[in-house]
């Protein structure tokens, strides 16, 4: 069975959401093999999310191609067009959004769970992210209002984009033991 790793950030914590989350990965037929709820530290938060140039232009390509849609001037607000230098930016706003306070962090199981999960959180800004989905239906923030405030995107959780993500992830955050292994029978 694959595995994934689900995060729900502190502003679904915050607003209650984590049974929600939990029941809609259930009713989508993926097993929970691991769960617990975690402060993280700041060095945490930054192992979890990659510095490597392909994420961080990914992320500043992101955002540089939402500042041209509602046409404000980026180098006024970030002070650089650098999409990598973008990424550093938004980088350390996720670090201190998710190192803020408790998140819920979670290992599912299931068939294409990598793929499957990511299509459930639906897209990272919630006004992209279609009716039915976790931050569709959940997320209440928009990636205008969290740039002008100089802030990371309440997104509400955060789920693998790919099969080495997950697996990263989930040693970064799980033990081996803590992760519970059902019977092929089960």
């Amino acid at each position: 069975m694959e595995k994934t790793f689900l995060m729900i950030k502190p502003d679904g914590v915050n607003r209650g959401l984590i049974g929600d989350v939990i029941a809609r990965c259930e009713r989508a037929g993926f097993r929970l093999v691991a769960l617990k709820m975690v402060h993280p530290s700041r060095e945490m938060v930054e192992k979890h999310y990659p510095s490597s140039d392909v994420w961080l232009i990914a992320s500043g390509e992101k955002t540089l191609t939402f500042y041209r849609e509602i046409k404000l001037d980026i180098k006024k607000h970030l002070g650089t067009n650098s999409a990598v230098e973008i990424g550093r930016i938004v980088k350390e706003r996720i670090i201190d959004f998710i190192s803020s306070g408790p998140v819920v962090v979670m290992v599912w199981e299931g068939v294409n769970t990598v793929e499957k999960v990511r299509q459930l959180v639906g897209s990272t800004f919630s006004i992209e992210a279609g009716s039915g989905t976790i931050r569709g239906d959940f997320a209440c923030d928009s990636p205008d209002l969290s740039n002008v405030r100089h802030r990371s995107t309440r997104n509400v959780v955060h789920a693998s984009g790919d099969h080495e993500e997950a697996d990263n992830e989930i040693k970064l955050w799980f033990s081996e033991d803590e992760i519970y292994h059902f019977e092929k029978n089960e």
